[in-house]
């Protein structure tokens, strides 16, 4: 048996397979009992290190969770702001104007050249010095602004390029039943262009969330890794605070990218068509019986008055196409 891809392994290396399979697993055994012993000599797996995270609830109330809780917040109201700004930059950059077409490619292409980190730093010494937001709300500005800059001119690109995926027939069809252009992209082209769009929509935000550690680490934002080292600070715990954070950051990013997963196949099952199917007969019958002003049966076949027999071209018992096994 094969595949499109490539063959299906035989007996030699099916055996060939298993030895590479046992000699990587004895490989990161012996990698994983290796950083073991070296904590160990560290007493970095001494349990008073980690006693902090399952018996005292102060370590969550006070860093832990006030942490996440500030970076959830900069991601979500980023990615709330960046998305429709992407959307439209994105739509911009496929105008048939220049005038529309070429500032969009020109804001976009500028934002992605500079690092998220120097737009942040940015933002935070422009609202210091013209602006009279808090001293304590600005690093939560800053970190916001950097973030939408940054990731709405990536989001147009996700956006451009969904939209260029698509056959082209579905906009040569959207033409030809008389759509303008603002229609077509709203009503044909960027549905479909969602669900294409949606993986690397999520491995985005997976980013913004990431990100948000640049604002605490260079402005003072209390998100998740600063709250971190204030606790490692009070416990002592370094390298067991890293392990936690990091293990939070994974479960966060593991329940967006399920979410995400979720929603994408909802929308593909309510792409799905249950119509049935029509046969050649039923439709040639339906375009002449239209042109000649012929009355409708209920069924949907002209041709007929109601309560007169079938239609020409269509069995007796009305199915109006092959293999109609409705009842």
């Amino acid at each position: 048996m094969s595949s499109v891809l490539y063959d299906a392994p035989g007996p030699r290396a099916k055996a060939r397979n298993v030895i590479y399979s046992v000699l990587f697993l004895v490989v990161l055994a012996l990698g994983v009992w290796w950083v073991a012993d070296k904590l160990e000599e560290k007493n970095q797996l001494e349990w008073a290190l980690w006693k902090p995270f399952f018996t005292d609830s102060q370590a969550w109330t006070t860093y832990l969770l006030p942490g996440l809780g500030e970076t959830l917040k900069a991601a979500g109201l980023s990615l709330l702001i960046a998305l429709p700004l992407g959307a439209l930059f994105g739509i911009a950059r496929l105008s048939d104007h220049a005038w529309v077409r070429v500032p969009a490619a020109a804001v976009v292409e500028f934002f992605r050249a500079i690092p998220v980190l120097i737009l942040m730093l940015f933002a935070n010494q422009f609202y210091s010095e013209y602006t009279g937001i808090d001293s304590e709300q600005r690093p939560l500005y800053a970190v916001v602004t950097g973030l939408v800059l940054y990731n709405a001119a990536v989001l147009a690109e996700i956006v451009r390029a969904g939209i260029l995926s698509l056959p082209r027939g579905q906009s040569e069809a959207a033409k030809a039943i008389g759509l303008r252009k603002g229609q077509m992209m709203g009503t044909v082209l960027l549905p479909q262009a969602v669900t294409a769009m949606l993986p690397a929509i999520v491995s985005q935000l997976v980013v913004i969330v990431k990100d948000t550690a640049l604002g605490g680490v260079m402005i003072g934002f209390s998100e998740l890794l600063i709250e971190r080292r204030t606790l490692a600070s009070n416990y002592s715990n370094v390298f067991a605070s890293f392990i936690v954070v990091a293990v939070i950051y994974v479960i966060v990013n593991f329940i967006l990218t399920s979410l995400a997963s979720w929603l994408e196949r909802i929308v593909r099952r309510g792409k799905r068509t249950t119509g049935a199917v029509v046969g050649a007969a039923a439709v040639d019958d339906l375009s002449t019986g239209a042109a000649a002003g012929a009355p409708v049966t209920p069924d949907g076949v002209p041709g007929a008055e109601h309560g007169d027999g079938p239609a020409d071209g269509v069995p007796d018992g009305g199915g109006g196409g092959e293999g109609d096994g409705r009842t």
